[in-house]
């Protein structure tokens, strides 16, 4: 799934900045032109790919990401590509994974690691909260952490209680993280590519339910538009995107949910109601100029998510645009959420996880006059 370009110096985790810049055009002459049928599993491997050519510091590490490409087969490819050096399996023990990666971020490498799946992440919390979202703080500037926390999230698979958690608001209440969580297959590379080249930690959260969609993209013109955007200051990063226009209400969702809002949003055109979709893309830092211009415009929203709705990402949400646009408001903000149980058994997820009917069911309840 990866560029098959390979030199004897890159399994070594040697190569110059020469040869990888030629390595990377190399990759991209021999990648199709033109939009393809493109998974997010695939654009994530490639994004992967593409910054281990084009940064020798670049490494990837985790449980089973090595010879079996992971679990979700995200790495597939990279350790026969980049040599044992640059992808690597590691013993299963999350806190030991991210300590080496704290070392090595601050010995001047750019880890990326994989919690496989989301609630696998718990035993190396201490890790995160206590050091690498402080680390930069506590030596007032002079230690920078480059380094990306992959954690595929979400429920949608069929999977049982520690495979499916939203764990998204831990480190959303983490000071010193950012939370990334792409939602299309175009912003898994562009967003992970980003997230690489961040001098901050960032913990990206992966919708591991659409690891297997496609959308038509250019994955070519996808590595030019980054090339550019590192240059010139453009990115993702605290930009919210507006995934559907519509002048109703706004439903404001990110990550697994994206795809249950417009589906929503497409069943309410053909009752008459245009409803908004703004995908918020980065959770942390968050967009709010582009998230409230949409609510003063409509007056109306829902927010949607599928972690539990207490003391969540939802409920920060719908307190910043209360907050901003409480006199544009014609309803009470609606939250559309998991319910507040542990993750059910997979029979019963259906009932559990944010559905078209649930979301409809609340933008009914927005107080409309007819």
């Amino acid at each position: 799934m990866s560029p098959t370009v390979t030199t004897s110096s890159e399994a070594n985790g040697n190569v110059s900045a020469a040869t990888a810049r030629a390595a990377a055009s190399a990759a991209a002459t021999a990648e199709a032109t033109g939009p393809q049928p493109v998974t997010m599993a695939k654009a994530l491997n490639t994004a992967l790919a593409d910054a281990m050519h084009a940064d020798s510091s670049v490494l990837m590490f985790g449980e089973d990401v090595g010879m079996l490409g992971g679990v979700f087969r995200i790495t597939d490819g990279l350790t026969a590509t980049f040599g044992e050096q640059r992808c690597f399996d590691t013993p299963l023990a999350e806190s030991g994974i991210v300590g080496m990666a704290v070392g090595m971020a601050i010995n001047g490498m750019r880890p990326v690691i994989e919690m496989q799946f989301d609630a696998f992440a718990y035993p190396a919390f201490e890790q995160i909260v206590s050091h690498v979202a402080k680390m930069h703080n506590r030596t007032r500037g002079t230690v920078k952490l480059p380094l990306v926390i992959r954690i595929p999230y979400g429920g949608g698979i069929g999977g049982v209680e520690h495979h499916c958690d939203s764990s998204e608001a831990y480190y959303a209440h983490t000071a010193g993280l950012k939370v990334y969580t792409p939602a299309t297959v175009a912003d898994g590379y562009r967003m992970l590519r980003e997230a690489i080249d961040s001098d901050d930690p960032v913990v990206f959260m992966e919708p591991k339910k659409m690891y297997w969609t496609k959308d038509s993209v250019d994955l070519g013109e996808l590595r030019r538009l980054h090339e550019h955007g590192a240059t010139a200051g453009l990115g993702s990063e605290g930009r919210a995107a507006v995934a559907r226009p519509g002048t109703d209400a706004t439903l404001i969702a990110y990550g697994p949910s994206v795809p249950t809002a417009l589906a929503a949003a497409e069943a309410a055109a053909l009752e008459g109601r245009s409803l908004e979709v703004i995908d918020v893309r980065t959770i942390v830092p968050f967009d709010d100029a582009t998230v409230c211009e949409s609510v003063r415009k409509t007056g109306r929203a829902v927010v949607i998510a599928e972690a539990h709705g207490f003391a969540s990402v939802a409920s920060e949400i719908v307190a910043r645009v209360q907050e901003r646009c409480f006199h544009h408001l014609a309803a009470p903000i609606r939250r559309v959420t998991g319910f507040d149980v542990p993750y059910p058994a997979p029979k019963l997820e259906k009932y559990y996880l944010p559905g078209v009917d649930r979301i409809l069911d609340a933008v009914d309840d927005l107080q409309w006059e007819n």
